[in-house]
């Protein structure tokens, strides 16, 4: 047997940041997007964001690939929002992403910084928190394509 924790903290965006997700029915897609995981085997711990993103910490299932995780849950709830008659404004999401593995110690912290999401954003803008927390975990920023849609 293999013993495996896959925690990831995921940052994903509307299609050029636009503000297309209402904060008085992100719970809706929230609930959403937790039972999409469930249903990949993955553990959501705290799922939160503002109109132009979303900050997810998971723990993912050993075989399956991040960026296939990704790619399949911004398909899957593209198809949702589409239904939705509380999202009209939604077009698509962004091509770009974050996803950064933590260890377990650090799961407390990731979970009251997502959870915090709306406190933090009053003094700072998403094109600079993604960028900070890209640099703090030393990705490199092609600054050609960051926030490229």
């Amino acid at each position: 047997m293999s013993y495996t924790k896959l925690l990831y903290h995921i940052v994903i965006r509307t299609k050029y940041s636009r503000p297309t997700i209402p904060n008085e029915h992100s719970d809706e897609l929230y609930r959403y997007m937790w039972g999409y995981i469930k249903n990949k085997k993955g553990v959501l711990y705290r799922v939160n964001g503002m109109p132009e993103h979303i900050h997810l910490f998971v723990q993912l299932h050993p075989t399956i690939a991040v960026s296939d995780f990704i790619r399949d849950l911004k398909t899957s709830t593209h198809s949702w929002l589409d239904k939705s008659p509380n999202f009209p404004n939604f077009e698509s999401w962004g091509k770009k992403y974050a996803a950064i593995s933590y260890c377990v110690r650090d799961k407390d912290m990731i979970i009251n910084y997502i959870k915090n999401q709306r406190t933090h954003h009053n003094a700072e803008n998403f094109t600079t928190e993604f960028r900070r927390l890209l640099n703090e975990n030393e990705i490199e920023v092609d600054e050609q394509y960051f926030m490229e849609d």
